[in-house]
């Protein structure tokens, strides 16, 4: 029997609770650049934070396109030959990509002590929401059409 890998579904989608509550016990662990999270705010908004230590403002884009919101850095050429003794501050350029469920939106973007911070919300439209239906009662018997006689 072959052993299917959702791993890579459950860590780059957002807005699919049950699907990732389902498959929580298959998914696994895979070191990537740069580590992230991925937080539930609320029943309705979302958090994707990103490490992106050494990277400025201008060296990282955000972009939404349809149902993916793809974050990119590429780092500026450094002009300076340095001598590192021990280097472990990555400074690759990279590119991490997410599924948005349906109705989720990108709300703002913010870069604070080394974290990329994208939130996220679910605008899901009021005519999908549930609604209650009010049951009337009747307002008269229902009313029984008599046959007339026949006169053949």
């Amino acid at each position: 029997m072959r052993h299917m890998d959702f791993a890579p579904l459950y860590r780059s989608t957002v807005g699919f609770d049950r699907l990732v509550n389902m498959l929580d016990h298959i998914a696994g662990d895979e070191n990537g650049f740069p580590p992230y999270n991925i937080e539930r705010v609320s029943e309705n908004e979302y958090r994707i934070s990103m490490a992106v230590a050494g990277f400025s403002q201008g060296e990282l884009n955000v972009e939404v396109k349809e149902q993916t919101l793809a974050v990119k850095g590429q780092k500026s050429p450094d002009d300076k030959e340095r001598a590192y003794l021990h280097r472990g501050i990555a400074t690759r350029s990279f590119e991490r990509r997410f599924q948005l469920a349906d109705h989720v939106e990108v709300k703002d973007a913010d870069l604070t002590d080394g974290l990329l911070n994208i939130g996220l919300v679910r605008n899901v439209p009021e005519r999908m929401k549930p609604r209650t239906v009010e049951i009337g009662a009747a307002t008269s018997a229902p009313q029984q059409i008599e046959a007339a006689p026949n006169r053949d």
